[in-house]
């Protein structure tokens, strides 16, 4: 079977880190950071600031990222912090 998941690394906070998404989630994340006109890794790395408190894996919070941002665009995509409790 092949593995469905697509392993990308990035330097989060000075720590080399690899997270592995769905190429469907990666592609969100590609165009959200488009929008925003940053790169990918800038990105990634304001998910993992905001997701300090959460206590989320990142890459259930990239997820989820991804979702709000294809829900209702970039803004929201970054501050999951604001969802009700």
């Amino acid at each position: 079977m092949k593995n469905h998941l697509i392993k990308r690394s990035f330097r989060l906070a000075g720590h080399a880190t690899s997270i592995a998404l769905e190429a469907e989630f990666w592609t969100v994340l590609e165009a959200a950071a488009a929008q925003r006109s940053q790169s990918l890794a800038a990105l990634v790395a304001e998910v993992d600031t905001a997701r300090a408190t959460q206590g989320l894996p990142l890459a259930s919070a990239l997820r989820l990222a991804a979702l709000a941002h294809a829900r209702t665009g970039p803004a929201a995509a970054i501050r999951q912090d604001q969802s009700p409790d």
